[in-house]
């Protein structure tokens, strides 16, 4: 006997809560739902939810704006005049809290940065010039994650610990857990995340959601909280592959295109597992799925990295961190921190607020380096940007379009106390795209345990719309086999 579907906890906004864009935008266009309505609903929803102690709060937004309101109801007056500014009139987007808008605090989840101004960040220029509603910012690992070996993804000093919804005691993923949560929940049909190495696919991953990590400097990066020049990229979250396509197109200034008949060649990496066997298993019993429906799977070995490998990303990620969150800090207006080493004493003079759980060794090792004047740099970075093309990605992607692996194993427990990401299970498919500035997504590949696990597609730099052209295939395949459908609220799981 069929299992019969969790009742969503908030049952009036569920009918708007999960629509696609196209789908949105075809009611507005219809006139049969407003902007206004439709930012209302997500906003009562956001309140019944996220905020608060209860049980079910996620705690994945971080701020809801002011003017959100105000703005839907201008672009519903433009509408009725046959106005239109862009292809996401009308629709609500959120952005991740390490990203600059004006009305929103854009504080990375740091209480060092409550109350500075914030500017206007290129890419949410673009999102308002295309019509979008910036209704809300998203919380996240504080400082995107680069904080301390024994973090808890998805917390942050100004907003809590994120929960997932398919099971609230489970990691939403990090960084941007706000983000990847609040498509999961139904409570924006859009996000925008950042992504070091890691921070969109994992939380797209373990929320059952798709992501874009876009190729380093498509999508504009001014205004936004910064780890490192070399790695940080924006991208667009979303339920669907086309709304996610959409978005990059206008975060990227691009014209959407149409990826979805693009001819795809994949590479299987069969040395990028998680190790976790039932998600390893079901991507393996997928594959034959792809491969039925007439698309070119081959199989492929791409070097994997060692200990030399890790050591090397993490020194530039230290070096790169003590400069370029430093220029950003003493750029940003108002009073307060201006460098990396203001922040370690803000902390250390705000302990009981900003390090109840954890410490943060990072920063203080970051310090310790020096920055890019550290005499071996250059050579790290040149080392670890040669093993990540020459050696792993090229001669994997040799003859092929894309390479796909499982993402992550299943959510794990958050525990503040032990730190929250000790049992996540990479399948190390993030690490490499992440070193070479290349383009990486992940899709909804199915349920494991009554938890999502995804698959990662990682293309070549500058071909995001072929890294798209994978998921929608993959999508599909999925859609046909398993279709994912939407998180339940759970509470706290068995084992």
């Amino acid at each position: 006997m069929a299992t019969a579907a969790p009742r969503d906890p908030h049952p009036s906004s569920v009918d708007l809560a999960f629509l696609s864009v196209n789908e949105l935008r075809d009611r507005l266009d219809a006139g049969d739902l407003s902007s206004r309505h439709l930012i209302q609903t997500l906003i009562a929803r956001i309140a019944a939810l996220d905020v608060g102690t209860s049980e079910i709060a996620l705690r994945s937004i971080a701020a809801v704006a002011d003017d959100a309101v105000a703005v839907a109801t201008e672009r519903d007056a433009e509408r009725v005049l046959g106005r239109s500014r862009g292809p996401l009139h009308g629709i609500p987007v959120v952005i991740k809290d390490n990203i600059e808008a004006e009305g929103l605090p854009g504080c990375a989840g740091s209480t060092s940065l409550v109350g500075r101004p914030s500017r206007e960040a290129p890419l949410v220029a673009r999102l308002r010039e295309a019509g979008a509603i910036v209704m809300a910012s998203t919380n996240l690992s504080e400082w995107a994650n680069m904080r301390s070996p024994h973090s808890t993804s998805g917390w942050s000093a100004t907003g809590g610990l994120v929960g997932n919804p398919w099971a609230l005691d489970r990691s939403a993923g990090g960084s941007s857990s706000g983000s990847g949560a609040a498509i999961a929940a139904g409570l924006a049909p859009l996000a925008v995340g950042t992504e070091t190495d890691g921070s969109i696919i994992c939380p797209a991953s373990l929320n059952g959601v798709v992501g874009l990590k876009a190729t380093v400097g498509s999508i504009p990066r001014d205004f936004i909280v910064p780890i490192s020049t070399s790695q940080d990229a924006p991208g667009p979250m979303g339920r669907t592959v086309n709304d996610v396509a959409l978005l990059f197109s206008v975060l990227s200034d691009q014209q959407m295109v149409n990826f979805r008949d693009k001819e795809v060649r994949f590479g299987v990496a069969t040395s990028w597992r998680t190790g976790h066997a039932a998600t390893d298993d079901l991507f393996d019993k997928f594959v034959p799925r792809l491969q039925a429906a007439n698309e070119v799977v081959v199989s492929v070995a791409p070097t994997e990295a060692g200990e030399q490998e890790h050591r090397d990303e993490f020194e530039v990620l230290l070096d790169e961190l003590h400069d370029d969150l430093s220029s950003y800090l003493a750029q940003r207006p108002g009073a307060g921190v201006t460098s990396l080493a203001d922040v370690v004493a803000y902390e250390l003079d705000h302990v009981a607020t900003e390090m109840p759980h954890f410490g943060h060794e990072f920063f203080e090792m970051s310090l310790a380096r020096g920055g890019r004047a550290n005499d071996s740099y250059l050579a790290t970075r040149e080392r670890s940007l040669a093993w990540a093309t020459a050696t792993c990605l090229e001669p994997a992607l040799d003859g092929l379009d894309v390479l796909i692996a499982p993402s992550y194993a299943p959510a794990w427990k958050s525990d503040l106390s032990l730190s929250g990401h000790q049992s996540a299970r990479s399948s190390g498919v993030t690490m490499a795209a992440a070193i070479a500035g290349w383009p990486i997504a992940n899709v909804p590949l199915g349920l494991v345990d009554g938890l999502p696990v995804g698959i990662a597609i990682v293309g070549r730099a500058h071909c995001d719309w072929l890294v798209l052209a994978a998921a929608h295939k993959i999508e599909s395949v999925v859609n046909a086999w398993q279709p994912l459908g939407r998180a339940p609220f759970r509470g706290p799981q068995r084992g």
